[in-house]
């Protein structure tokens, strides 16, 4: 069975040959649910992105709303230069937060603009790794390089308004950035005053907040596991009796009285 949901629209009435796509929760893969034993294809992947951008290669216009608290970078830098590559103009709403890889994506459009109230959250990639020294040295390596490419789209998106010492310091400290903020930095080109109404996007952030807690405690309990398994002691090895000793008294008295 595949579940399927529907975000994007093409809007003939109002404004003809504009595209409104949204990116509303976390930019993920599809992927198949084994709790509810169906194909789930998500409407905030890389393929769903190409598959509905195929679909209007006349389209003149692109509304991109966002409202997101991130997800997977390499569905997220798919995404952004799909946005790059269709000809239409695009216009980026941030309409409450845009956090993390959702904030790469605002990267692809010509235009970005931001509710007064709303939010971007820019912060260094991270991935699990397991394996020996040698692995995880280069997982870190590899994150690294790959953190270098993103950080060129920021600049790109920022056309001189930032310096790259900048986005590495904004990146190291996990900034969150208002409005005003993304606007000195080139991040956004504009801001509305009207105000969002941004319960759904801070009920969003605490679930993640929640997701990076339940992941830190997990991981914490997996360490206090392996450190409270101790190896059974090897069993000691059983006495060997020692051989009787020579008593020269006994056998002097046994020699005098036969």
């Amino acid at each position: 069975m595949k579940n399927k949901k529907t975000w994007i629209s093409l809007k003939q009435a109002v404004e003809p040959d504009t595209l409104e796509m949204y990116i509303y929760g976390y930019v993920e893969s599809s992927y198949y649910d084994w709790w509810t034993d169906e194909y789930v294809e998500s409407e905030t992947s890389a393929n769903y992105f190409k598959e509905e951008l195929a679909k209007y290669p006349d389209a003149k216009n692109i509304k991109l709303y966002v409202n997101s608290n991130g997800g997977d970078v390499m569905e997220a830098m798919a995404i952004r230069n799909q946005l790059r590559r269709h000809p239409a103009q695009k216009i980026g709403y941030v309409d409450g937060f845009a956090c993390s890889a959702a904030s790469f994506i605002l990267t692809g459009c010509d235009k970005v603009i931001m509710y007064s109230n709303t939010m971007q959250m820019l912060h260094n990639m991270y991935t699990w790794a397991v394996g020996n020294y040698r692995e995880l040295r280069k997982a870190a390596d590899d994150l690294e390089q790959i953190s270098i490419g993103n950080r060129q789209a920021y600049l790109d998106k920022a056309n001189g308004k930032m310096t790259e010492e900048q986005i590495i310091e904004i990146l190291d400290n996990e900034t969150w950035l208002t409005a005003q903020q993304c606007l000195e930095l080139g991040l956004a080109d504009e801001i509305v005053s009207e105000e969002k109404d941004l319960t759904e996007a801070q009920q969003m952030v605490q679930k993640l907040n929640k997701t990076f807690e339940q992941q830190i405690n997990y991981s914490k309990a997996l360490v206090a596991l392996k450190q409270n398994i101790k190896p059974e002691p090897a069993p000691e090895p059983e006495p060997v009796p020692e051989p009787p000793q020579d008593n020269k008294t006994q056998k002097l008295m046994a020699a005098l009285f036969r």
